[in-house]
């Protein structure tokens, strides 16, 4: 399963420049896209136990944007990029960061990612929580200072 469908897709959404693709694609036909092939495999192992994966199209863009993260930041590499170089730095920091969202989204106990969850699990990736306020009061006793108000209203005319 290849959450990326084809190279132009990959070009569209890679930060890397378009000539750098179209030479890593001439230098090593199919390589891009094995690699998202690879990547997205990766992401289904990891996230098999809670989600719903392989996830159907439209896929959800946070994994697409895990994908393409993660292989430019390859690209870059395969290409001679130094990764503590100023330049490709920010790219490196990215798919490290893809690389961290995707272990959280795996290892969350609350979800803190909405993907499809397996259809043994609930209906979304994210736990809810009830309401956040608190009270010892009778769950009537808006009635009554309600009825209170009106009477106090009525009695100023």
């Amino acid at each position: 399963m290849n959450y990326i469908s084809s190279l132009d897709q990959f070009k569209s959404l890679t930060v890397m420049p378009v000539d750098y693709v179209t030479s890593l694609e001439t230098k090593s036909s199919g390589w891009i896209l094995a690699q998202c092939a690879l990547i997205s495999e990766k992401i289904n192992a990891r996230l098999r136990k809670r989600y719903a994966v392989p996830f159907t199209s439209p896929y959800p863009d946070i994994v697409i944007g895990w994908v393409v993260a993660i292989v430019t930041a390859r690209g870059y590499v395969k290409r001679g990029a130094n990764p503590s170089d100023q330049d490709t730095s920010e790219i490196f920091k990215q798919a490290e960061e893809a690389v961290q969202e995707i272990k959280e989204a795996a290892d969350s106990q609350n979800g803190l990612f909405d993907l499809p969850l397996r259809s043994n699990t609930t209906s979304t990736g994210i736990s809810r929580g009830g309401p956040l306020g608190y009270s010892e009061q009778s769950p009537y006793r808006w009635w009554n200072v309600q009825a209170n108000t009106g009477r106090e209203e009525d009695s100023e005319e």
